[in-house]
């Protein structure tokens, strides 16, 4: 037997928490070509009447997400949410402050809703406190939620919305502890701003679901000490506090990018304990959820390297191409959202279309998938139910940023309706396989459904345009369910979805 075998032990009894369906959102922003030209083209040969392209609903549909974060991002710091309202041809050009870019608003709110509907998802609007505030919010509230008889709810319905849009999940503003925000404060000042407005959108609906702005990083230097002080304003008026947190590769260190998720898993812990730690001066029995409504690999060194948007309308930004290696990456943080789905019970991956996305369109042309688009429709449909304990022993190796870290990344999910198993796992190694040994201590599993496999000889792989179909997953080789005991050989570098029925 190896001495490089990873095990592990899993027993029903022994679980982490449920799944929340929001783990899989989403987020669109006016930025770039997320919204013009990837979800929305008139014009386009498969844009249905409302101007959406059916051949990207189709592809978000596959991808399987929910809850859908919009309209961002730093933009909604600057945005005034009545011009996306009413006829659309009447509706005014803006200056968009955070992407130098013109917004024509020709999408909008009752636009973004219906495409919501059309996905099968849930909305989750944020509220512009950048250069806005209480007021404003409390008027969007109205307009979208209210069944009538108000001016603002009687204009939606002028608009064609005569049904109330149902938006229980709110945002109070987006990466306000950045210098880069338009409308950037202290900690003290949006504490004191949000808990105001939170107040007052809850006497609109006190079953109103909000989200309080975290840090836009760990690495940020105001990190844990802005959690603490917006919490202690917001800890009984809002319901979760939100993370960001982007990784890339930098100076051809791949172990290290490789190893991101031990960054993710700390930031995660780092906000839990800086919640509890206020609920237990403030000697409350509520927990605060965690929203971690941004997150992906980006490539945000080369954005020195981009021409901003020098005032066009959608141009085109923040297109990264994703590698084999990148979707690894990716299906490692996957993992870490999973393994703390106790706590993180909202994420959004930033973005859906284009702008960073799993999901590239051409203007008036077709729509592909990235390789990221892979870990994360797997992960959406096999990853609901009840995550499992999993404590990994095996081979580690070295890493320049995290040090020693273990070689497998992994977590498992148990669906209780149908007594599934499905094991999501990344073998970190660059150049080794890594045989997997599990035990699967009280599972009335019998046999493999299926051993999928995201890997390539070349790390560089990449779908592209010209190339749409370049990277698939693969079947596993010589996956065995034995005795009660699991046993596979994860490829070098790969991410693994073996699911157990």
């Amino acid at each position: 037997m190896s001495d490089r075998t990873a095990r592990f032990t899993l027993d029903p009894a022994f679980a982490v928490g449920d799944v929340n369906p929001r783990l899989f959102g989403s987020f669109v922003e006016h930025l770039g070509r997320c919204v013009y030209t990837g979800i929305h083209e008139p014009g386009h040969p498969a844009a249905d009447e409302a101007g959406l392209r059916t051949d990207v609903l189709d592809l978000v549909r596959e991808l399987g997400v929910t809850a859908i974060r919009y309209p961002g991002g730093n933009f909604v710091s600057g945005y005034k949410w009545e011009d996306g309202t009413g006829p659309a041809e009447e509706r005014p050009r803006r200056l968009d402050l955070a992407w130098q870019s013109i917004e024509t608003n020709r999408f909008g709110l009752a636009e973004y809703i219906d495409f919501v509907a059309k996905i099968g998802g849930e909305p989750m609007m944020a509220v512009n406190l950048g250069t806005r505030g209480i007021a404003e919010a409390l008027e969007l509230q109205e307009y979208a939620n209210h069944p009538g008889g108000t001016e603002l709810s009687d204009r939606r319905i002028a608009h064609g919305g005569k049904e109330p849009y149902g938006i229980k999940l709110w945002c109070l503003g987006n990466e306000m502890d950045g210098p880069w925000q338009t409308g950037h404060k202290t900690a003290a000042e949006y504490g004191r701003l949000a808990a105001e407005t939170a107040r007052a959108m809850r006497q609109i609906d006190p079953e109103v679901e909000l989200v309080a702005c975290g840090s836009s990083s760990q690495a940020m230097p105001t990190f844990a000490e802005w959690e603490a002080t917006v919490l202690a304003e917001t800890y009984d008026l809002v319901d979760h506090i939100s993370l960001h947190a982007y990784y890339e590769e930098k100076d051809g260190d791949r172990d290290s990018f490789l190893a991101s998720a031990v960054d993710m898993e700390s930031f995660i812990e780092n906000v839990v304990a800086t919640c509890d730690h206020i609920g237990a001066r403030l000697k409350s029995k509520k927990k605060i959820q965690l929203s971690f409504d941004e997150w992906n690999v980006w490539y945000q060194s080369q954005l020195a390297e981009q021409e901003p948007g020098n005032w066009q309308e959608a141009p085109r930004l923040l297109e990264d191409n994703y590698t084999v290696t990148d979707a690894v990456v990716f299906g490692s943080l996957l993992i870490a959202l999973l393994r703390h789905a106790d706590r993180v019970t909202v994420a959004c991956l930033a973005q859906l279309v284009n702008v960073i996305a799993p999901i590239m369109t051409e203007p008036g042309g077709p729509a592909w998938k990235q390789t990221t688009f892979f870990p994360f429709a797997q992960a959406s449909k096999y990853g609901r139910g009840k995550v499992l304990q999993l404590n990994v022993g095996g081979p580690t190796h070295e890493t320049e940023r995290y040090g020693e870290v273990p070689l497998l990344h992994a977590t498992a999910v148990a669906d209780e309706s149908t007594g599934a198993i499905t094991v999501f796992a990344v073998n970190r190694s660059q150049t080794e396989p890594l045989p997997l040994e599990a035990d699967l201590r009280g599972l009335a599993v019998t046999r493999i459904a299926e051993h999928s496999v995201l890997a390539d000889s070349d790390p560089e792989a990449r779908n592209t345009l010209a190339d749409p179909e370049r990277v698939t997953p693969h079947a596993g080789e010589g996956t065995t369910l034995d005795g009660g005991a699991l046993r596979a050989t994860l490829e070098p570098m790969s991410w693994n979805v073996i699911r157990l029925a």
